[in-house]
Order: structure tokens, then sequence, then C-alpha cells
């Protein structure tokens, strides 16, 4: 047991060095690999900090923290991991609610969540959240994005910005006349800027360029903008001494709602990245590592004062379209990072805040699922739904609630669409088919009905056979259920058989099963419903079946 779960667990990185070994040209493209993903992560992590209302050096620390444990412990060769878009509206939110401590709490907590989800191998299961769930919740995250930089974005003197949708939205017509045209320039600028550097040199990425330029504008020539020093004042050279969090019931409780919902979004987030560096780079991942490196990746970094990580799909492709070899390029990029803030604050302060609200927005946009929605809008309506009420909820109430409220959605749609699947029919109505073993090929004695189940029966079902089979105006002698074509059976479905033979026998019939498969047959043994229906009226095939009908007629 300890021997498959350390196995399980294993990281990549050790994975790849027993299976490919390693080279010093290894090691040099992955320093370049590296420093390519640094230059892209360090305006990414301040800015994503600053969107989620705290200061630049937390989304530093996360990425320099959580980026080194992610690749170091994980379960994909070129995941980067760091502070993502995906987590600005709930830190916000988080960090509003508890303050900073009670956010370190829920990061701490949803770490332990995660470490918690991979030995439960729930890696597996996160595949099965409905896709227009995770595209309704990721679009509205992106329009949420959006709206948190219009204040920075237009120069705006709001000092609190509330938290509701509407709220803000409010706010921000009230106080439009009071933009910054210098403001609202730098960041037109910006966006212009990153989508050029996309377009003509995509190798350069556009928001480091945006920082250079933009600090260099407010240094030289003294804009009249807010930038990175004027409101939150100096970086600090170094990442300060780990400590951990005040912890008291009364806080957990507090927060325990907020932490679910931080290490379902890693989980997804992390997972979905490593799903997109597979298909990038032809690689396999290991989703419970992954989930592992991701939990112990979220305490580390709420240990030392940064935010929820997770994988970030921009800069893990970032990683491979660099050249990286292995997981050490994402363990240098923190390395990098570190380096960075080292000898660089100084001059990270200078960069306005336009100019990284322009970055967000660009962000925002490829987060919107433009693409994917318009695919979505051509799905079953029900997928339509399912995606529109979900984004709706994930703007307008909380990104919790849409989660639970999407999820539940989709099942409940599921399980109506599987109702409508199975039938259950009689022989009359049994369409001609060159099926050998249709009924309307075979003689069935008087007095012997035969229905059939075509699909799961399961609790959706249940009441549906109940119904079917036992309000007939006439009670045959003999009741032949086909069960043939049903794949998997659950409680509901077993009680549903047992209340059948019950009612069948209270009237004088008996209840036959036929072409039930080994797996149905377990489970109808393992609640004693054979007993009680009894083994030779549990049979394999329809001609036994009948053979076993006519016998007891003749017997009765």
């Amino acid at each position: 047991m300890i021997k498959s779960t350390l196995h399980m667990l294993e990281p990549k990185l050790i994975t790849f060095f027993k299976k490919y070994g390693y080279t010093k040209s290894d090691f040099v493209k992955d320093i370049l690999s590296g420093l390519s993903v640094a230059i892209v992560a360090l305006p990414l992590a301040m800015a994503i900090a600053i969107a989620s209302n705290l200061p630049p050096e937390r989304g530093l620390f996360t990425a320099i923290v959580a980026g080194f444990l992610i690749s170091a412990l994980g379960g994909s060769r070129f995941q980067i991991g760091g502070p993502t878009a995906a987590f600005i509206v709930t830190v916000a939110t988080v960090a509003m609610k508890h303050g900073y401590e009670g956010l370190v709490l829920a990061t701490s907590i949803a770490g332990i969540l995660l470490i918690i989800m991979a030995f439960v191998k729930a890696g597996e299961l996160i595949k099965f959240i409905p896709y227009p769930v995770i595209t309704g919740f990721t679009s509205g995250i992106a329009l949420l994005i959006l709206f948190s930089q219009l204040k920075d974005f237009f120069g705006l003197p709001i000092e609190n910005m509330p938290p509701d949708f509407i709220e803000k939205l409010v706010l921000y017509v009230q106080n439009l006349h009071l933009a910054n045209p210098v403001a609202v320039a730098v960041a037109v600028i910006s966006i212009i800027v990153i989508f050029f550097m996309k377009t003509n040199y995509p190798r350069i990425p556009g928001p480091i360029v945006v920082v250079v330029l933009s600090a260099l504008a407010v240094y030289l020539f003294g804009l009249p903008i807010e930038t990175i020093e004027s409101r939150f004042g100096e970086i600090p050279s170094m990442l300060p001494s780990p400590s951990l969090p005040d912890i008291s019931f009364e806080k957990i409780r507090a927060v325990f709602p907020d932490a679910v919902t931080i290490a379902v979004l890693a989980a997804i987030e992390s997972l979905l990245s490593a799903v997109v560096a597979d298909g990038m780079a032809g690689t396999k991942h290991k989703p419970n590592t992954e989930l592992f490196a991701q939990g112990v990746a979220n305490i580390g970094s709420s240990m030392f004062g940064g935010l929820p990580a997770t994988g970030a799909i921009a800069r893990t492709a970032t990683n491979i379209k660099a050249g990286a070899v292995s997981p050490i390029s994402g363990i240098l990029h923190a390395v990098w990072l570190l380096v960075f803030m080292l000898l660089l604050s100084p001059f990270i302060v200078k960069v306005p805040l336009a100019a990284l609200s322009g970055i967000l927005i660009v962000i925002a946009w490829n987060m919107s699922e433009i693409k994917h929605i318009k695919s979505i809008m051509k799905a079953p309506r029900a997928d339509r739904a399912v995606l529109f009420i979900t984004f709706a909820l994930t703007v307008l109430v909380d990104l919790n609630f849409a989660i639970q409220t999407g999820i539940s959605l989709a099942a409940i749609l599921f399980i109506n669409s599987m109702m409508k699947s199975t039938k259950i029919r009689s022989y009359d109505e049994e369409e001609e088919t060159d099926d050998p073993d249709s009924i309307n090929k075979k003689i069935v004695p008087e007095s012997v009905e035969v229905y059939e189940i075509q699909g799961p029966l399961f609790f959706g079902i249940a009441e549906k056979l109940i119904d079917a089979l036992t309000n007939m105006e006439i009670t045959p002698k003999v009741f032949i259920l086909r069960l043939r074509l049903v794949p998997m059976i659950d409680a509901a479905g077993l009680h549903a058989i047992d209340t059948v033979h019950e009612r069948l026998k209270n009237r004088g019939s008996t209840l036959i099963l036929s072409g039930v498969n080994r797996d149905v047959n377990k489970y109808i043994h393992k609640t004693g419903l054979d007993k009680r229906i009894g083994e030779d009226n549990i049979l394999d095939h329809i001609d036994k079946a009948l053979n076993r009908a006519s016998y007891l007629i003749d017997n009765i």
C-alpha cells in the first residue's frame, strides 16, 4: 500500500531522470527556457496580486515559492505554477471578508484539501466536471477581471471598490468623468503593444515590453499617473521568513467554504494546464501527483506571504515553446524571479498601474472562451442553459455557488437525458430487427408478458419501471423482464425489481429475469434479491426464460 502510494506520488522530475537522464546541454536549455518564463511571469505575478487588492510582492512570493514546489514535486513535465488570473476574484473577496490572515489560513486549508484529493485519487475525477460549467465560470471570471481593472485603466480616484458587480458598475459610471487621460493612454498603448508583439514578434513576451517601456516613460517624463511605488511603496528584495497563521476553530469554520473554492479551482486549473501541456508536447501527466504538488505549493506559498497558486496555462505554454527539457526549467524560473526581485525592485516600483491593468485586460480577453462559447451555442439546449446560468451566477453571485449550481444543474439535465434514453417496452412494441433474439421471433406462451429495458436501470428510471409493470389491467401468470441491454443497476433499480416482484407475487404472478449480465447479477446476489425471486427465475437468455415460463404455466 505504502509502496504503491509513493509510486503514485513520485514527482515527474524523478520519473524523467530515471527514464532519460540529464545532460549539460539539457541544463542549458532549461536555464534559457526558465529565463523566458520568468520574464513572462514577473509582470503577471505583480498584476494579479494588485488586481486582488494586495501588494505586488505577494504575487512575486507566490511565483517563487509555489513555482519552485510545483515544478519540483508535480506530475507534469512542463507545468509552471504561480498566481493566476482565475484566482483574482476569489482572493480579493476572501481578503476583503477575512483580511490577509484569513486568506493565508484559507490557502493553507486548500493545500491540505488538495493533498487529501491526491491520496483519494481524485485527479481522475476532475475531468468529469461538465465542459459548459468550466466554460461558464471561466468566462464569468474573465468579465469580473475586466471590471476589476477599469479603475486603474481609467485612473479613477476610487478608494474602496465594492465586491458586487452591479455596485461596481454603478460606481464606475458615476466616476467616469474623473478619468485620467494619461492613464487611459498608457493602458490603451499597453494593450496595443501586447497584441503587436504577439503578431509580429511572438518570441518576445509582450507584457515585459509593456512593463519596461511604461516604467521608463514614468521615470524619464514624470507622467502624472499612479505607479506601484505611489500606491504600495517599496518592494522587498528578499523573501520573508516563513510563518504560520493564527489558527482557531472559529477561524477555520469561517474560511472553510472559501478554502474549498480555492482547492477546487486550483485542481481544475492545474489539471487543465497539464492537459494543455500534454497536447503541446506529447507527454502524459500524473494527475494525483500534480494535485499533491499543488497542495504542498499552496501551503508553502501561504507560509511565505503569498497567494493561492495553481498551474498557469500561458506560462506553461511559454515554457514548452522556449525549449524546456524537464521540470528543472520550472524550478529555474522561480530562481530567476528571485534574482529579478533582488536586483530590479527599485525599477519595478516605477511600473504604472494602468500598464498592469492593460496586461490583465488582455488576459481577461484570452480567458473569455469566445471560441468555446460559440461551439457550445451549437450544442443541445441543456448545455447552453448550464453555460449561461453558471456564467450569470459567477458574475452576479459567487464563484463557489456558481460551480455547485452548474454541476448540479448539469447532473440533473444528464439524468433527465438518461431517463429519456432508457426505454421500457413490451414485445408488442418491439420493432422488427435482424436480432436473432428479438422476441418477435420467439414463441411466447399465453398468459406470459415480456417487457424489455433498454439502458441503465438507475434511480431516475426506477419509478417508471414500477409504474409500467404494476399498473397493467390484466396481470399475466408469468412476467419476463429482459435485462440484456441493461449495462448497470443501482440500489434504486434493485429496489424497483424487488417491488415489482412482490406486487406480482401478491397477484399470483411470477417474475422472471432474462439476459442478466455478470455485473447486474453480482448486485442481485449481494442484496439477496436472488433468494426472493428464486435462482431458477434468473436466467441469462430469453430462450431459457421462455422455457421456464412454459414450465411454470404447465405446473400452476
